[in-house]
C-alpha cells in the first residue's frame, strides 16, 4: 500500500485561502408521505429497493477535460483549485438517477441522485474504475441535486467532479429522501434509513454502469465512502451498515461529522451552543418526530409558539436561509431563552467553557430563542438522571444507558458509537470546530481506542510531528487561517480576526484540506 501523498508546497495555502471558499456548501454550516413516486395505483408491491426508476439513468450533462480545466481557470478559486487536485484527465458525464428506496419505518419511495462518470483516453480514464460513495452536507434548499453542476450554487457537486471524477473515481451522490424529486420530510442524521439511502443509491449506480456513452468504464470492485459535516455522520452510518450485510468497502473517510450524536446533544442542551443551532435542531426534531412520533405531543412542546406553526413543514424549504430569518420563521442563533430553566441551571446558560468557544455559545442565547424553558429542563434533568458515557465526564465512553427523555432515546438510536469497523477509516476534522465540535472526531477514537479497529484520525488544525504523512496539510491550514485573520483585521477587525477564522472554520478551512487528505488516504488503496 502507498503511503498518502503529501503536497509540498506549502505556499499554496494562501491561493487556498480563495478556493477553500469553493467548499462553503459542504456543510452549508452549513412531510410525510409520497415523493413524487411513479408506481401505478394497480401496483401492489413496489420494485426492490435500488432498482432504477428509469434505466438506463439520463445523462443531462457532459464536461470536457478542456471545459472543465478551463472553467476553473477562469477565477483566482478555480486556479488554486486545479492546483490542489491536479488537472483534470476525464471527461465527466453527468447523469441523473431516480431509485426506489425507503423512508423512515422502511416506507417505499423513491430518491435521486447523481451518477458522475469519468471517460477518456487516459489510463485512469476508462476500464475498471473504483467508486466513491459521496454524502453531502446539510442544505436547506428543498431543490437540492448534486446533479445540476452548472447551477453556481452547487459548488459541492461541483468540488466532487473535479476533486475525483476528472482523475478516474465512479463518484455516486444522493440527494437523499427529502430532497430533489421527493416531497418526504427529510431523515436529518436518521442512520439506519441514510445508509439504506446510500446502499440503495450505490446499487442503482451499478446496475448502470457501463453507460452507452462511457462504455469502456466499469467498476472495479472497489468502493469507498466519504461525506462532510452531515454527510460524515451518513458516511459513517453508511461504512457500519455495509460491513453488516456483508459488503464489500474499500475504505472509508468521515469528515467533521456528528458521530456521537448524544454526547454532541448534551453539550448543546448544557449550554454549548453550537453554531447554526437553530437550523440543526429543528431539522433533527422534526425528523425524528416523523420518524419515531413521540418526541412531542404538540410542536409547542418544543418550540416557542411563535416559531411553531407551519415548523414542522419547514425544512427543507423553497426560501434561502436569510428569508427565513428575515421573515421571523426562524431565528439565527438563539436557540434557548438567557433565563435558565431552573436556577441549578443557571451555569450552563450559557456554558463559559471551554473558553475558546464561549462567544459562540452565548450567541445561542436570548428573548428570541427556538426551543421551550420547559422542553429545555426535561432534557436536562434526564441528561442528569441518565448521564452520557464520554459527556460532561468519560465513564462507559458509549452513549446513555437508558435515556427517558424521547429526544435524547432518539440520540440514542443515531449514535455511532455502538460498533467496530473492520475496513480501514480516516476520520478528519479540526479540533475548533465551533459547527461540529471535534469532541465527535474524539469520543469516536476513544469508544475504539481499546479496539483493534483499523482507525487513522487526521486532526488538521494540529502540529506536525515526526514523519507525519499529513504534516503538508497541517501547515497549509495553519497559513490559510493566519492569513484569513490577517485580511480580516486589514478589514477592520479588533479582535485579531478570532470571529472571521471562527465563521470560516467549519465549511471554509476545514474541508478543502481534509477532502485533500481523502483523496490521498484513498489512493493508497487504489493499485
Amino acid at each position: 500500500m502507498r503511503a498518502p501523498h503529501s503536497y509540498s508546497n506549502v505556499e499554496l495555502a494562501a491561493r487556498l485561502a480563495v478556493a477553500a471558499l469553493v467548499c462553503a456548501l459542504l456543510s452549508a454550516c452549513d412531510s410525510g408521505g409520497s415523493n413524487g413516486d411513479d408506481r401505478s395505483p394497480q401496483e401492489s408491491e413496489p420494485p426492490p429497493r435500488g432498482t432504477l426508476v428509469e434505466d438506463p439513468p439520463p445523462r443531462i450533462d457532459s464536461v470536457s477535460v478542456a471545459e472543465l480545466a478551463a472553467s476553473l481557470g477562469v477565477e483566482l478559486a478555480g486556479q488554486a483549485l486545479l492546483e490542489v487536485t491536479g488537472q483534470p484527465a476525464c471527461r465527466v458525464d453527468v447523469h441523473h438517477m431516480k431509485y426506489h428506496t425507503v423512508a423512515p419505518g422502511d416506507v417505499p419511495t423513491i430518491a435521486s441522485g447523481a451518477l458522475f462518470v469519468p471517460a477518456g483516453t487516459e489510463p485512469q480514464c476508462q476500464g475498471e474504475r473504483p467508486i466513491l460513495l459521496y454524502a453531502h452536507g446539510t442544505t436547506t434548499e428543498r431543490a437540492f441535486d448534486m446533479a445540476d453542476i452548472r447551477n453556481e450554487d452547487r459548488l459541492e457537486a461541483i468540488l466532487m467532479v473535479a476533486t475525483f471524477a476528472a482523475h478516474g473515481y465512479i463518484v455516486v451522490a444522493p440527494n437523499y429522501v427529502g430532497y430533489d424529486i421527493s416531497t418526504d420530510v427529510h431523515p436529518y442524521l436518521n442512520a439506519d434509513q441514510s445508509a439504506k439511502d446510500m446502499i440503495d443509491a450505490l446499487t442503482a449506480a451499478r446496475a448502470a454502469l457501463p453507460t452507452s456513452d462511457a462504455p469502456t468504464t466499469s467498476e472495479s470492485g472497489q468502493v469507498f465512502v466519504t461525506g462532510y459535516s452531515q454527510g460524515g455522520h451518513v458516511a459513517m452510518a453508511t461504512h457500519r451498515a455495509m460491513e453488516a450485510a456483508g459488503m464489500t468497502l474499500t475504505a472509508s473517510a468521515p469528515m467533521s461529522g456528528p458521530y456521537a450524536l448524544s454526547a454532541f446533544g448534551d453539550a448543546v442542551f448544557y449550554g454549548q451552543v453550537n453554531a447554526g443551532s437553530p437550523i440543526h435542531l429543528t431539522m433533527l426534531i422534526t425528523g425524528y418526530q416523523d420518524a419515531y412520533g413521540d418526541i412531542y405531543s404538540s410542536a409547542t412542546d418544543a418550540f416557542e409558539a411563535r416559531y411553531a406553526s407551519g415548523i414542522e413543514t419547514l425544512l427543507p424549504s423553497t426560501q434561502s436561509r436569510s428569508s427565513l430569518y428575515e421573515q421571523g420563521l426562524l431565528p439565527q442563533d438563539q436557540l434557548f431563552s438567557i433565563e435558565p430553566p431552573d436556577p441549578t441551571f443557571a451555569e450552563y446558560t450559557p456554558a463559559t467553557e471551554p473558553s475558546e468557544f464561549s462567544d459562540v455559545f452565548a450567541r445561542g442565547f436570548g428573548p428570541d430563542h427556538l426551543i421551550t424553558n420547559a422542553f429545555r429542563l426535561a432534557y436536562l434533568e434526564d441528561a442528569q438522571a441518565n448521564p452520557d458515557g464520554a459527556f460532561p465526564n468519560t465513564t462507559t465512553g458509549g452513549p446513555p444507558d437508558e435515556p427517558a427523555h424521547p429526544l435524547r432515546r432518539a440520540f440514542k438510536t443515531n449514535d455511532l458509537r455502538n460498533w467496530t469497523p473492520t475496513s480501514p477509516m480516516l476520520l478528519c476534522g479540526g479540533n475548533g470546530d465551533p459547527t461540529v465540535f471535534y469532541m465527535n472526531t474524539q469520543f469516536m477514537q476513544g469508544y475504539w481506542a481499546s479496539t483493534s479497529a483499523p482507525v487513522t484520525v487526521l486532526d488538521v488544525d494540529a502540529e506536525p510531528a515526526g514523519d507525519d504523512p499529513y504534516a503538508d496539510y497541517k501547515r497549509g491550514f495553519e497559513a490559510l487561517k493566519v492569513l484569513l485573520a490577517a485580511q480580516a483585521v486589514a478589514g477592520g477587525a479588533d479582535d485579531g480576526g478570532t470571529a472571521a477564522v471562527q465563521e470560516a472554520y467549519h465549511a471554509t478551512l476545514v474541508a478543502p484540506f481534509c477532502l485533500a487528505a481523502v483523496r490521498s488516504y484513498f489512493e493508497s488503496y487504489v493499485p
